[in-house]
């Protein structure tokens, strides 16, 4: 994926359209180039109904099987009529204040209560928290800054005092040479352990939700905006391109809506 980054896509987006492309040519068997656009039809459907994958991850094996066709094998394939017509209209998964430190209790270790931690604090992105380095921790400025986030954009978020005592007792037991949380190699953390840590963590906590690193970025904006935090204050610290998609929290915490009183209570 060397043109990828030639044409300065993100790490994450490289990352992503990698695994995409290594999973067709498993999932075929032979190279894509040999593959006529009824196989691809066919992938699609496995990839929707056996695989169950989401609307957004369906788009993005469109993308990424598109421009790896015209950047590889010059050859323009339509996929677009690939790409689901409707994002379904789902509300995101939240969960209190108490849940989130419930589930860094039950983290194993520091190092994975400190993951935790960061992720809710900042409300990162899972790409976002395995791409920080150690450098990225501004204790002087009490910020953290995010390289190359969604759509290859930096931005600051703030960095909070309980994250900070947490992680300067993890770079003390841990002491990563680079990235601030690495594998067992030295090298990048990986997504699908994160999630993994923080699912079982959330398994011991007794919290019956499908806890994932989104879990816990929507928990952050939803308890940013129950606090008062102007919405487009939320959307800077978010990332986020449109204010519309920063606007989907306000149908979690619409106040007028929370506190009405059921009449089976009265």
């Amino acid at each position: 994926m060397k043109i990828l980054e030639v044409k300065r896509y993100s790490k994450n987006t490289i990352e992503s359209y990698s695994s995409i492309v290594k999973m067709a040519i498993q999932f075929f068997e032979k190279p894509l180039n040999k593959i006529d656009e009824t196989e691809l039809h066919r992938y699609f459907y496995h990839m929707v109904h056996t695989k169950k994958v989401s609307y957004s991850y369906q788009k993005q094996i469109a993308m990424a099987l598109k421009l790896y066709y015209r950047e590889v094998f010059d050859q323009n394939i339509n996929l677009e009529f690939l790409f689901p017509s409707r994002k379904p209209d789902r509300l995101p998964v939240v969960i209190a204040r108490k849940e989130v430190l419930k589930i860094i209790e039950k983290a194993n270790n520091i190092k994975h209560k400190s993951m935790i931690a960061v992720v809710y604090s900042a409300g990162l992105r899972v790409g976002e928290l395995i791409a920080l380095e150690i450098k990225d921790i501004d204790s002087s400025r009490m910020v953290i800054h995010i390289k190359s986030g969604k759509g290859n954009k930096d931005r600051i978020v703030p960095l909070s005092e309980k994250t900070l005592s947490m992680l300067r007792e993890y770079y003390k037991e841990y002491t990563p040479k680079r990235y601030l949380f690495e594998g067992q190699k030295g090298d990048r953390y990986s997504s699908s352990s994160f999630n993994k840590l923080l699912q079982a963590a959330a398994k011991r906590a007794r919290i019956n939700k499908n806890i994932t690193a989104h879990t816990l970025r929507h928990s952050y904006a939803t308890h940013l905006l129950e606090n008062g935090t102007d919405i487009r204050i939320i959307q800077k610290l978010l990332g986020h391109n449109s204010i519309k998609t920063t606007m989907i929290y306000t149908q979690v915490t619409e106040p007028t809506l929370l506190n009405v009183t059921s009449p089976f209570d009265d």
